[in-house]
C-alpha cells in the first residue's frame, strides 16, 4: 500500500490515479497510524512553504515522516513535496523544513527567464551522482521533456545526492536520490508517458 499524503497542499487526485495505473493500492490519508502502517509514501505538494509545513505539524506528520523515511521506508516527494526534505527555503519567513535532506530551497532570480519556471523542460542525468543508481529514472530516455510550474528550486549541499538537473537561468536539481529518499521537482502526473514511467518505477520498487 503506497499512503499518499493529503495536509491539503496537493494535487492529490491525479497523482492517485497515476499511480493506480500500475496496480498500486493507493489511500490518501493524513493519519499517522496509517502512513506507519504503508509500503511506501508519497508527499505531493503546490503552496507555500511555510503553509506546508503548518499542516504537517498541525495533523502531526512531521515526527512519522522523518520516522518511515528513517526505517528506509521508500518515499517519494512531488514538487513543493520534493522541497519540504530540505532545512531550509527562502520563501520561508517563519518555517524550518523537515531536514531530510542538508540544503536550502533558493528562489529564481535572473532576469533573462519568466518566475514561475512553467511548462514543459528537459531534464538532464547526473551520471556521476545519484543518477547512476536512481532506480526512479531506469529506462527514462536522455533529455525527456516533463512538465514543471514553480518558483523555487531545491539547492542541495550534498551534491552527490542530485541524480538529474534542468537548465533554466541555471542548473538546478530537478531529480534526487538518497537511499530509500526520492524528489522530483515536476510533476510527473503532468508529464505524460515519461512522468508516468517513474511513477510506475516507483510503484514496482523493493
Amino acid at each position: 500500500m503506497i499512503a499518499l499524503i493529503d495536509y491539503g497542499m496537493g494535487n492529490i487526485h491525479s497523482v492517485k490515479k497515476a499511480l493506480e495505473i500500475y496496480g498500486a493500492k493507493v489511500i490518501v490519508t493524513n493519519s499517522p497510524k496509517v502512513i506507519a502502517s504503508s509500503r511506501k509514501i508519497v508527499l505531493p505538494g503546490v503552496g507555500a512553504f511555510d503553509d506546508a509545513m503548518r499542516e504537517l505539524i498541525k495533523r502531526g506528520l512531521v515526527y512519522v515522516i522523518k520516522q518511515q523515511i528513517d526505517k528506509g521506508k521508500q518515499f517519494l516527494g512531488i514538487c513543493l513535496g520534493m522541497q519540504l526534505l530540505f532545512q531550509t527555503s527562502e520563501e520561508a519567513k517563519n518555517s524550518k523544513g523537515l531536514g531530510i535532506l542538508k540544503g536550502c530551497v533558493k528562489r529564481f532570480t535572473s532576469k533573462d527567464i519568466k518566475v514561475p519556471h512553467m511548462g514543459w523542460n528537459q531534464i538532464k542525468f547526473k551520471k556521476q551522482n545519484a543518477g547512476r543508481k536512481c532506480k526512479l529514472l531506469t529506462g527514462i530516455p536522455k533529455n525527456a521533456f516533463v512538465y514543471f510550474c514553480h518558483s523555487y528550486y531545491p539547492a542541495p549541499k550534498d551534491k552527490e545526492v542530485i541524480a538529474a538537473t534542468c537548465a533554466y537561468g541555471l542548473d538546478f536539481a530537478c531529480v534526487i536520490a538518497k537511499g530509500n529518499t526520492y524528489g522530483v521537482q515536476f510533476h510527473p502526473e503532468k508529464s505524460q508517458e515519461i512522468g508516468l514511467k517513474m511513477l510506475k518505477n516507483f510503484v514496482k520498487l523493493c
